[in-house]
C-alpha cells in the first residue's frame, strides 16, 4: 500500500508519531500545501508565514538525505487543497494518506470534505493527534464532559500522566540522499531571521531552557526586560516541536516532574497544560472558531467602537509607557512578552471597551506565534468572556503592573527611548513629570483614557 505523509503544522522530523508510522509503512512522498488565499482568511502574521516557509524548506532537505521526497504544492485555500491532494494520489497510486489533526474549524470541515473524497476513492485517511499530550476528549469530569476551569481539567491531566515517563518513537531511516529543486512557493523575505529553523539548534535551546532557565521560570518569567521564558512558542505553534518532546526532555532531568506540581521547576509545565486546554476547549466548542463568546452571558456587553483610540493601542500611543513599549515590541519584533500580553489585552479591553475580537485580530496578523486556541483563550480571558476567564472586576492597572515588572524602566527605555531621562519614579506614568520640567506631549504622547474612570465606565458596561 503506497502511503503519504501530509505536513500541516506538525513541522518536524522527531516526535512525529504520525510520520514515523507512515515511513513504516513505505511512504516515499510527504506533502505540504501553501496556503496563501486561507492564510490570509487566518489573519497569519507575514513573520509567521516567512518562519513556516524557511521551516518547510529545512524539512525539504533534511527528509531528501533519506531518500523522501517532499512535495511543495501551491493550493491557495482549504479547497483547493482537496483537490490537488487527490490529484497527487491518483498520480502516485496512493492507497493511504497519514496526518495530524489540526482542531480549528475550518480544518475540521477541510479534513471531514478530504475523508469524504478519499471514501469514494477506496482511499485510507488516517489522523493521529500529534500536537497534544492527551487526545481530545480523554480528559473530561464524572458527567463525561470538558471541563470549564482549568483547575480541575489540570488535576485529571496530572492523574492520566504522572506516573508516565514518555518516550520517542525511534527514527526508522538510514540516509539515503536524492536530489531537490527548492520549491518557487517558498522563497523567504527574511523577516523571521532572527529565529533558527534548524533542529541542532533548536535541540541546544530547549536544553539551554531547561538545564538554565527552568528552576527561575517561576522567578522571572513575568519580567519583560530580561529573557526569562522559554522562547519556544513560534516553534509549538508550527508543530516544529511538540509538547510531549519537551516533556520527555523535562522528565531526563527532572524525572518526578509531573508527581511535583508545587514546585517551581513545575510551573513551565503547567503552561504546557494551559495550552492543551484551550486545544480541548476550541475542538470541543467550534463556536470559538466563529469569533463567539465562549461565556454567553456577556453577549449583551456594549463595546465601544473608536477608531482614533484603537489605532493609537495599535501604534502604542495611549500615554501608557507600558503598553505602549509591549505594542512597539510587537510591531517591531513580531513577539510579545506574556505579561505583557494580559496587560495590553486588558487596557483595550476593558480601559478602552473594546471589543476583544478586535485585539485577537491584530495580534494573529502580528504574531510569530499566532495559534488561534491560545489567542483567543487569552483574549477571552483578559475579557473576561471565556472560559475560566479572570472577573469582569479585575481590572489591571497599567501603572502598578509597570512598577511591579518593569521597576526601573529599563523595558519601556528600550522601546521609548524618547523617556530615557525620565527618573525611575516618574516613567511609569511620565505627564505630571513632563509637565513640570516643560516638555510635555512634544517628548511623550497624553494618556488616552484616567485609568479610575475607564475601569469605573468598564465596570458598569459588564454588570449589565
Amino acid at each position: 500500500m503506497n502511503t503519504l505523509f501530509w505536513f500541516r503544522r506538525d513541522l518536524r522530523l522527531f516526535s512525529n508519531e504520525a510520520l514515523i508510522e507512515a515511513l513504516n509503512n513505505g511512504a516515499k512522498h510527504a506533502i505540504f500545501f501553501v496556503c496563501e488565499k486561507q492564510w490570509q482568511q487566518h489573519q497569519a502574521a507575514p513573520i509567521q508565514i516567512d518562519l513556516l516557509k524557511r521551516r518547510v524548506t529545512y524539512l525539504q532537505e533534511q527528509l531528501a538525505n533519506f531518500g523522501i521526497t517532499l512535495n511543495v504544492i501551491n493550493a491557495p485555500s482549504f479547497s483547493d487543497c482537496e483537490s490537488e491532494l487527490l490529484s497527487f494520489c491518483e498520480t502516485h497510486d496512493i492507497q493511504h494518506i497519514i496526518a495530524n489533526t489540526e482542531y480549528e474549524l475550518n480544518e475540521v470541515n477541510r479534513d471531514k470534505a478530504v475523508l469524504a473524497q478519499c471514501d469514494k476513492r477506496s482511499i485510507t485517511f488516517t489522523l493521529y493527534e500529534g500536537d497534544l499530550i492527551a487526545p481530545v476528549g480523554s480528559v473530561k469530569n464524572q458527567s463525561n464532559e470538558m471541563y470549564k476551569v482549568f483547575t480541575p481539567f489540570k488535576r485529571a491531566w496530572l492523574k492520566q500522566y504522572q506516573d508516565t515517563h514518555f518516550s520517542l518513537a525511534q527514527w526508522p531511516l538510514e540516509q539515503n540522499p536524492i536530489k531537490i529543486e527548492k520549491s518557487q512557493y517558498l522563497e523567504s523575505d527574511g523577516s523571521s531571521d532572527k529565529w533558527p529553523v534548524d533542529d541542532e539548534t533548536l535541540l541546544s535551546v530547549v536544553d539551554n531552557f531547561i538545564c538554565d532557565k527552568l528552576t527561575s521560570y517561576d522567578d522571572q518569567r513575568d519580567i519583560p526586560s530580561i529573557k526569562g521564558t522559554s522562547g519556544l512558542s513560534p516553534y509549538l505553534a508550527l508543530g516544529i516541536v511538540s509538547p510531549k518532546q519537551l516533556l520527555i526532555n523535562i522528565q531526563q532531568r527532572y524525572p518526578d516532574i509531573l508527581t511535583t506540581s508545587k514546585s517551581k521547576t513545575f510551573t513551565w509545565v503547567n503552561e504546557l497544560i494551559w495550552r492543551e486546554f484551550y486545544r480541548h476547549l476550541i475542538a470541543e466548542y467550534p463556536k470559538l472558531s466563529r469569533g463567539e463568546n465562549f461565556n454567553e452571558k456577556y453577549n449583551p456587553v456594549k463595546w465601544r467602537k473608536s477608531e482614533k483610540e484603537f489605532n493609537a493601542w495599535c501604534e502604542g500611543r495611549t500615554g501608557y509607557p507600558l503598553v505602549d513599549a509591549a505594542m512597539l515590541q510587537l510591531k517591531q519584533t513580531g513577539w510579545m512578552h506574556n505579561r505583557l500580553r494580559m496587560v495590553v489585552a486588558s487596557f483595550l479591553t476593558k480601559h478602552l471597551l473594546i471589543d476583544w475580537r478586535e485585539g485577537e485580530r491584530f495580534f494573529m496578523q502580528h504574531l510569530i506565534d499566532g495559534d488561534l486556541a491560545s489567542n483567543n483563550g487569552g483574549w477571552q480571558w483578559a475579557a473576561s468572556t471565556g472560559c475560566d476567564a479572570q472577573p469582569y472586576f479585575r481590572i489591571f492597572n497599567p501603572i502598578t503592573q509597570s512598577e511591579r515588572f518593569d521597576p526601573t524602566g529599563k523595558f519601556i527605555r528600550k522601546y521609548l527611548p524618547e523617556l530615557e531621562n525620565v527618573p525611575d519614579k516618574h516613567i511609569h506614568f511620565p505627564h505630571t513629570y513632563l509637565a513640570a520640567t516643560g516638555k510635555g506631549s512634544e517628548c511623550y504622547w497624553p494618556a488616552i483614557v484616567d485609568h479610575k474612570a475607564a475601569r469605573e465606565r468598564a465596570l458598569a458596561a459588564f454588570k449589565v
